[in-house]
């Protein structure tokens, strides 16, 4: 679209020169909170739909912005909100925080060093109640088919446990025994809001199961349009196929699901 804002997408070789350049940038990592607290880049900031709007709205549009997630997905989501609202400068890094830490092995950078042991973070009462009723030992462990309590919650279309959890600060990242996360299961419940909410939470958007197959191709191959449209607009990409070379585009189950796939924006090219 002609004058649509943009951003640029950086490699892990030109980050060290970007951020001389500019040394008051702003750095938000949009991983969950526990991967944040682990290993977040020093002076990075978390990144969440809890803090968006008062980042938005409280910083100069002029400072750059720097966005890095887990492996370069969900952070071009992010990265376009900061450019569609009119930050001038912002960037998201190429394959995430799994790339610069491959990077750093590569480069013989010693590994960070491990946390020092916490106690377990206090689980509120209403949630405790809920993992119990779910059959589930605490919020990280995994129950049947190797779902975890925020697929569940997701499933299951409960909007306050899913908050609750996220608030926990579960892992965003966890699959279950088909290589599932819970951002599928939010589009097997149908509901577009508990999808947007977990892709603006961090959950990985366009991460493929164990035979390839991503969210937008389940929404796209099970006739979900409003699914399928949310991931659009959050930017989840047409182009990957499956094992068997299928993609959403191939599977569209209604008219509807073809016609937005045929008229879904072509993947961004790195810069």
């Amino acid at each position: 679209m002609t004058g649509q804002r943009t951003f640029r997408r950086i490699t892990v070789a030109e980050l060290a020169r970007w951020q001389a350049r500019c040394p008051d940038a702003l750095v938000l990592d949009a991983r969950d909170a526990a991967s944040h607290a682990r290993d977040g880049w020093p002076g990075a900031l978390r990144l969440s739909s809890d803090n968006q709007d008062s980042l938005l709205l409280r910083t100069e549009r002029r400072r750059p912005v720097l966005i890095y997630c887990y492996h370069g997905r969900a952070s071009q989501t992010w990265a376009q909100m900061f450019a569609d609202f009119g930050f001038t400068e912002v960037c998201d890094l190429i394959g995430g925080h799994a790339a610069w830490l491959a990077d750093r092995a590569d480069a013989g950078a010693a590994p960070a060093p491990a946390p020092a042991c916490r106690p377990a973070r206090p689980v509120a009462p209403e949630l405790a109640a809920w993992l119990a009723r779910e059959g589930f030992a605490d919020a990280e462990s995994h129950g049947a088919h190797g779902n975890t309590p925020l697929m569940v919650a997701a499933w299951r279309g409960a909007g306050d446990m899913v908050e609750a959890l996220l608030a926990h600060g579960v892992a965003l990242d966890a699959t279950n025994g088909d290589g599932n996360n819970a951002l599928w299961l939010a589009c097997v419940q149908g509901d577009p809001e508990g999808v947007e909410r977990l892709v603006r939470a961090g959950v990985p958007i366009d991460h493929a199961n164990k035979v390839g197959a991503t969210c937008l191709m389940y929404a796209s191959s099970s006739g979900k349009t409003e699914v399928l449209r949310t991931l659009l607009a959050l930017g989840a990409d047409p182009a990957p196929r499956t094992q068997d070379d299928f993609s959403a585009l191939d599977m569209a189950a209604n008219l509807d699901c073809l016609r937005l796939l045929r008229h879904a924006p072509a993947p961004r090219l790195p810069a």
